[in-house]
């Protein structure tokens, strides 16, 4: 059974959002196709988070991070391994090629990458330019003037 969720009422009643219905649905079809390599998603203060994804059995020089707008994509290929003798029984650990897409928020920017332990660890951070920061404008006072009274007001008042 295939869990879809139908966009087509939204897309009707919305101007705009195309961009956003095509996300969630390119996002429900990546969940569903692939889960290597395997990876977490972790906010780290307010504006910061990480990704770390299990790369077991590659080499930093074989794994690549490319930020492009608001996109990140994580992919290793294994170098050719040298015929060294070995037989293996079971071969448990796995080494195909892979290519994991990430789907960034407006203003997040990619701050560094590290490599340890078979881990990728990938450092992210949100940055609101000024210009879109929310700023408190003053309000200008003005000076009370008083107003004469017309001829009209001065007889009423006499």
């Amino acid at each position: 059974m295939r869990n879809t969720v139908d966009f087509s009422p939204y897309r009707r009643s919305t101007v705009g959002f195309d961009h956003l219905f095509d996300m969630f649905e390119r996002s429900a079809r990546a969940e569903s196709a692939d889960s290597y390599p395997p990876f977490d998603i972790q906010q780290v203060g307010d504006d910061g988070y990480r990704i770390t994804l299990a790369v077991a059995g590659f080499d930093p020089e074989e794994i690549e991070v490319v930020a492009q707008q608001n996109q990140l994509t994580v992919s290793g290929r294994k170098s050719e391994e040298p015929d060294d003798g070995q037989h293996y029984l079971h071969r448990g650990i796995a080494t195909r090629p892979f290519e994991r897409r990430f789907q960034l928020a407006d203003f997040i920017q990619v701050r560094s990458a590290t490599f340890e332990n078979g881990l990728v660890s990938i450092a992210l951070e949100r940055e609101i330019p000024e210009t879109m920061k929310p700023r408190k404008i003053e309000i200008g006072g003005a000076k009370v003037q008083q107003l004469k009274p017309t001829r009209r007001e001065s007889r009423k008042a006499a």
